[in-house]
């Protein structure tokens, strides 16, 4: 395995925003089929640099920031947050993959950037030839099932949507002591996440221009998103979804299975199940279950699926 990126190259690539360009961050190396990584709040590219490592030998990985997050660029704010909706950051990995020669490629996402990889689904489902979803559930769902427990543990959602500039003001009285206590929630101890690791999200979580962009981003989940939810557009490529058993998302009614199957065109297509022991950090909670559930996953629509290997 290749440690923190080892035998990637730093690229940053500009992408057509509408009437202005965005810049998106990435790390590419490797070798066949295309695959994107994308991180969630409030995290980087970073967080993959266990399974990028992993799985060079048999893909061309790529592990992209989000538009506004990490060392991507900001996009001008919008009255209606659409600058920062799922559809225009999916838009704009679309447009990456593409500028690296892939017009068809399987990707992963995880919390934002799983919300990112199903507009992508529903919105361009050609490009899409397999797709993996960490520990989320349909954002219609979320606000549409928000009883007394989700709200108390996803408390953010509800904070990081007021006007601006109120969570801004607030956040920025303390950002690192405030992003401290994010990645200790939500069955996750904060522990979980490697020094190397916290560094990065701390360095990223301390410009404040990046810390709007996430509000932005939580502000579109909350109204164009859902507009663009409504459209009822369903996912036709092969589904892996993964939740953590000591999570949010385990409380689905009927079990996060059910629901995601329920977004599908063919129930079938749509395979998951629990992490055990985890909570909404997957990958650095539980690394090797989940990183094996992937790979099996993964194998299914390798050309040589002999190539996608553990360990």
């Amino acid at each position: 395995m290749r440690a923190n990126f080892d035998g990637f190259e730093s690229i940053q690539l500009p992408v057509d925003a509408g009437n202005e360009t965005v810049t998106i961050n990435a790390k590419f190396g490797g070798d066949g089929p295309g695959l994107l990584l994308l991180h969630g709040f409030p995290q980087t590219h970073f967080m993959w640099r266990r399974l990028a490592g992993e799985l060079i030998e048999a893909y061309t990985v790529v592990a992209a920031d989000l538009r506004g997050y990490g060392d991507s660029s900001q996009a001008t704010d919008k009255p209606d947050h659409s600058s920062y909706s799922f559809r225009a950051m999916a838009a704009d990995q679309v447009k990456v993959m593409a500028s690296l020669g892939f017009d068809r490629f399987t990707v992963i996402g995880h919390d934002r950037g799983a919300r990112v990889a199903h507009r992508m689904a529903t919105d361009e489902p050609s490009v899409v030839e397999r797709l993996v979803l960490l520990d989320i559930l349909p954002t219609s769902y979320m606000y549409s099932h928000l009883e007394r427990q989700v709200a108390t543990a996803y408390y953010h959602w509800l904070f990081f949507i007021q006007p601006y500039d109120l969570p801004e003001r607030m956040i920025g009285a303390d950002p690192i002591y405030y992003l401290h206590s994010l990645l200790g929630r939500w069955g996750t101890a904060s522990s979980a996440h490697q020094p190397e690791a916290l560094s990065e999200y701390e360095r990223c979580f301390a410009n404040a221009s990046v810390r709007h962009a996430m509000m932005e981003d939580y502000r579109a989940g909350a109204s164009i998103d859902l507009e663009h939810d409504d459209e009822g557009s369903l996912i036709a490529a092969p589904t892996l979804v993964l939740w953590g058993e000591r999570g949010v998302v385990a409380r689905a009614e009927g079990g996060p299975l059910k629901v995601w199957q329920d977004k599908t065109d063919d129930p079938q297509k749509v395979v998951g199940s629990p992490i055990p022991a985890a909570g909404h950090f997957l990958i650095e909670e539980a690394y090797e279950h989940t990183r094996d559930r992937i790979v099996e996953f993964l194998r299914a629509g390798h050309p040589n699926s002999t190539a996608v290997r553990l360990g």
